[in-house]
């Protein structure tokens, strides 16, 4: 008898842990699912992370450290894109490859955005007789007025996505905005008292927005593709342009190699600084959080320097 009672007790017990276990977890607020976003260059990951915040879970294509342009997309890539909600790209002139892995998605819920709808696209300069003749410069991020464009066309498929947090996105979105064009006021007042008027850029074309934004003249050594190769006249009228002007700095490129930049400053005894043009960053830039907006600020630093800015 004393067995079944104390049985009955620890049954009891148990059953009464279960249920109050129970309640406690359905007190608990229920996790909800995150956006899974793959975005191709760094801009866009930047973007989408910010607006996104921890409702969404975003990843770069493009390996950390891979030169954006000559990237290709393999097998595991394309399967990345089709388990994704949303795929966010720059536009056909700067991912060729991305019309062919959109349109044979089997994902019929993937949302695409193609970052640069809206955006006003200037024409990309050739060095090279393999470059497309008639191509736009993709670099559209590197215009702030783009750059907002940019974040709008984010925004509004994280809201047709998940359109329960639709003002959060919307909150998030606003901030990142705001800080363009904060940034954008800051490269104004401070490129418009320079000394010298000049970029020249031992990389490939991808300034030609900064430089029409506020005012500049800009020299690339390499046409929109890093592969392009200046050709030994190229070179020599750079160099001739430099010591005319008297340029005492020329700027490389990020995650290339500086070969050019460095021929040219032998000729010429001028200094070189980067000039981040920010497709895509270091593998310990990304686990350091680096943002879009410390590259920009980094690159306004180095071209006030070169520029000889007050």
């Amino acid at each position: 008898m004393k067995f079944k009672q104390s049985f009955v007790v620890f049954v009891v017990i148990v059953l009464g842990c279960s249920f109050f276990a129970c309640a406690k977890r359905s007190e608990e607020p229920v996790q909800m699912k995150k956006l899974r976003v793959v975005t191709t260059l760094f801009p866009l990951y930047d973007m989408a992370k910010s607006i996104g915040g921890d409702k969404v879970e975003v990843s770069l294509l493009v390996p950390p450290g891979v030169e954006a342009h000559s990237f290709e997309p393999r097998p595991s890539d394309i399967f990345k894109i089709n388990e994704a909600d949303i795929f966010v790209y720059t536009g056909k002139f700067m991912e060729p490859w991305a019309a062919d892995v959109i349109n044979g998605a089997v994902n019929k819920n993937l949302v695409v955005v193609d970052a640069s709808h809206g955006a006003k696209m200037i024409p990309g300069i050739s060095h090279d007789a393999d470059e497309p003749t008639g191509s736009l410069d993709p670099h559209i991020w590197l215009d702030f007025d783009n750059a907002g464009i940019m974040v709008k066309n984010i925004l509004q498929a994280f809201q047709v996505k998940d359109s329960a947090n639709k003002v959060l996105y919307e909150q998030k979105a606003g901030e990142y905005s705001r800080k363009l064009t904060e940034l954008d006021s800051l490269y104004k007042t401070t490129l418009a008292a320079c000394k010298k008027r000049t970029i020249v850029y031992g990389g490939h074309y991808a300034f030609g927005y900064p430089a029409r934004r506020y005012g500049l003249r800009y020299l690339a050594a390499q046409g929109v593709s890093p592969d392009a190769e200046p050709t030994a006249n190229d070179l020599v009228k750079l160099v001739e342009q430099i010591k005319k002007e008297r340029i005492k700095y020329i700027f490389y490129e990020e995650l290339t190699s500086p070969r050019i930049t460095e021929t040219i400053a032998g000729e010429t005894n001028a200094a070189m600084l980067m000039l981040n043009a920010a497709h895509n960053v270091s593998r310990d830039q990304l686990d350091q959080g680096v943002s879009l907006f410390d590259i920009l600020r980094r690159n306004l630093e180095n071209l006030s320097k070169g520029l000889e800015c007050r």
